[in-house]
């Protein structure tokens, strides 16, 4: 189940759409099915023509509002939560629908189990799918109601819900998403025939950009080589001391003609210019940068190998099995970036999958030497090319590779249950097994490259499958695994038999 906040200013339009006839008549029997009071002293009345009349229940959610002291209230008053059921989940009742309504009531805090004093609010159905509650954000008894973290409120108590009925299971709010397009943003985009939203399209050149810079000179010179625009702020404090910066598309610009700018925090929260620089202070941000093609490719697979390994003997608690997990996007990212087009249509799609599978919940990831490893090889990659043979089968290697290491992330996060982040991992490596087909036509599979760093020859080599165990170590306390990690299956040519382990 989903379900969506919505603050607005006024009551009265959200209740007339909700009682009307929808936008194209899609509004069967409209009528409340919950509320601070019964479904039945809530039912707007029925005019003559066959309309609602909305003023009595607008008049009591506004009660509240209306005796609050002047300059007590909240600039947008009201709260409007849309849940909605997924298709294939059995339509439940109206009853069903109360008691659901008022377990997000409860969970958020705005109207809890026995507390006669909380806000009012409604529940209207007028869909077997979804339902919309309406409340105003005033107490009865003229506080201020709770809002903290309303919305993962909201996720918690749509899991409890799921669990409690045998809902189709979504995804827990774990901050790690990143900020979807407006509804503005989506709707501009389909006006101007944009293939995405700016807002998508800034996200992932930036996170490229980031990737293959060890600076942020480099990062704002390179911004600008791609054709982006490219604002800094500066402290006020200290005129000379860049605190952030915002980019722009070109030609993007807002209904007065302005150019629409993204800060690095509205592109994603890993993409703010102190978090960049963390990531830039790697020890490792400043080596391998002039290196031999051939050399430059067996690190790169020398390093993917080197992470997986490590992240195989973390605790699922352990800083760098975070900070691999972050570093991994930076070579998908370069990569996506190095072979853009083509056959390899597929890894941009692996590395915006990846995106939240690489992200922490909370606080600063530290820096880990196999995480610094992996960012090296992001700039590593972007001093390449892949012109002949022998470049296509390392860069088959190095794919097998990544798609070994992306499982080995989806194990983790399963055994850490973030359950949305080991689906985008395990999305990014069946992603880029096809990939790796496609960059050795004679269809090899990946290798574990241990002495790749030394001798690019060997790393070229026909690379043998690496079967992935299971993520090794207990969990640390507070970590449990709710049910067994699947083994991912490797890639193997369709015409080559299987040969059994022994």
């Amino acid at each position: 189940m989903i379900g969506k906040v919505i603050r607005g200013a006024r009551v009265g339009g959200l209740t007339r759409y909700l009682f009307g006839p929808g936008e194209r008549n899609e509004h069967v029997d409209p009528h409340v099915v919950a509320g601070f009071r019964h479904p039945a002293a809530l039912e707007p009345g029925m005019r003559p023509d066959g309309s609602r009349d909305v003023s009595n229940l607008n008049g009591l959610l506004n009660l509240p509002l209306a005796v609050l002291p002047p300059g007590t209230g909240v600039d947008k008053p009201v709260w409007h939560c849309v849940l909605r059921a997924a298709p294939e989940d059995p339509e439940l009742s109206d009853d069903a629908w109360a008691a659901i309504t008022h377990e997000v009531m409860n969970h958020v805090g705005l109207a809890r189990y026995g507390d006669d004093g909380g806000v009012h609010w409604v529940a209207v159905r007028h869909a077997n799918d979804h339902v919309h509650i309406v409340a105003t954000l005033a107490r009865e008894d003229g506080r201020k109601p709770p809002l903290s973290n309303d919305f993962y409120r909201v996720r918690e108590a749509c899991n409890r819900v799921e669990r409690r009925y045998g809902l189709r299971s979504t995804a827990p709010g774990d901050r790690t998403a990143a900020r979807r397009p407006t509804r503005a943003e989506t709707e501009q985009a389909r006006r101007q025939d944009m293939s995405e939203e700016p807002r998508v399209t800034l996200r992932r050149q930036v996170a490229a950009v980031a990737a293959m810079a060890d600076n942020e000179a480099a990062f704002f010179a390179r911004l600008r080589a791609d054709g982006l625009l490219v604002r800094e702020r500066f402290s006020r404090r200290d005129p000379g001391e860049v605190t952030g910066y915002a980019v722009a598309l070109p030609g993007h610009v807002n209904r007065h003609g302005r150019t629409v700018w993204f800060g690095g925090g509205r592109l994603a929260a890993d993409l703010t210019l102190p978090k960049l620089r963390h990531r830039w202070a790697s020890p490792a941000a400043t080596h391998h940068n002039f290196v031999a093609r051939d050399a430059a490719w067996a690190e790169a697979i020398s390093a993917a190998t080197h992470a997986t390994d490590r992240l195989r003997s973390c605790r699922l608690g352990s800083p760098a099995a975070a900070d691999i997990a972050w570093a991994t996007t930076d070579v998908l990212r370069a990569t996506a970036r190095r072979l853009d087009g083509g056959p390899y249509g597929l890894l941009r799609r692996a590395a915006d999958a990846y995106d939240r599978a690489a992200r922490a919940p909370y606080g600063r990831i530290p820096i880990s030497t196999a995480g610094s490893g992996l960012r090296a090889a992001a700039r590593i990659i972007a001093q390449t090319s892949t012109d002949d043979d022998r470049m296509s089968r390392a860069v088959a290697t190095l794919l097998g590779q990544l798609a070994t290491l992306a499982d080995t992330v989806a194990h983790l996060r399963a055994a850490q249950r973030r359950t949305a982040q080991a689906l985008a991992a395990a999305e990014t490596a069946a992603l880029l097994r096809p990939a790796c087909q496609h960059a050795d036509r004679r269809h090899l599979q990946p290798e574990r490259a241990r002495d790749a760093a030394g001798e690019a020859d060997k790393t070229v080599a026909a690379p043998v499958a690496i079967a992935a165990r299971d993520f090794p170590n207990p969990p640390v306390a507070g970590h449990e695994r709710l049910h067994p990690v699947p083994r991912p299956i490797p890639v193997r040519h369709p015409d080559r038999p299987h040969r059994s382990r022994r």
